[in-house]
């Protein structure tokens, strides 16, 4: 009975110490084959409305709700959005620099000038940095991932 006690702590430590080191949010991740962030980029259209698993290293997150993560890609000065809605998952603002693993589905944006003019200022006041509404051309389309799960390691 001492054995089974004994391996039944041993066993519940190694779970802790190897779990310590990484924190789960949202859904549990299905995916196993990750799909690289430079890929999603090279070909958005082929990845629209598709579940993906991909990594990088957290560069920013929403510091108002959790509400986003930007993480790097495979390819120096690509990166891509992880969005989720307002309460679902928190992102920490300690993810920062941390490497994170996310599953969710592609999603195309499309706004106006406008629009895109409204998200620029909102983006800039929630990053406290300066926005030049002349910098928008046109209307705006980019991709992001919807969230659905992630796990953030340290």
């Amino acid at each position: 009975m001492k054995k089974i006690c004994a391996i039944l702590v041993l066993v519940l430590i190694s779970t802790l110490l190897v779990s310590a080191g990484q924190k789960e949010y949202g859904k549990k991740i299905t995916l196993k084959e990750k799909t690289k962030i430079s890929t999603i980029l090279q070909s958005p259209e082929k990845f629209v409305g598709k579940k993906v698993l991909v990594t990088g290293t957290i560069l920013a997150v929403c510091d108002k709700r959790g509400c986003w993560m930007e993480l790097s890609s495979d390819k120096e000065a690509q990166k891509i959005k992880i969005k989720v809605k307002d309460g679902e998952i928190v992102f920490p603002m300690t993810g920062i620099g941390k490497k994170a693993l996310v599953e969710g589905e592609v999603q195309k944006i499309f706004m106006s000038k406008e629009d895109a003019i409204k998200q620029g200022k909102h983006e800039a006041e929630e990053r406290k940095t300066k926005f030049d509404p002349n910098s928008v051309k046109g209307d705006v389309t980019y991709y992001q991932i919807k969230g659905l799960g992630a796990v953030i390691t340290d």
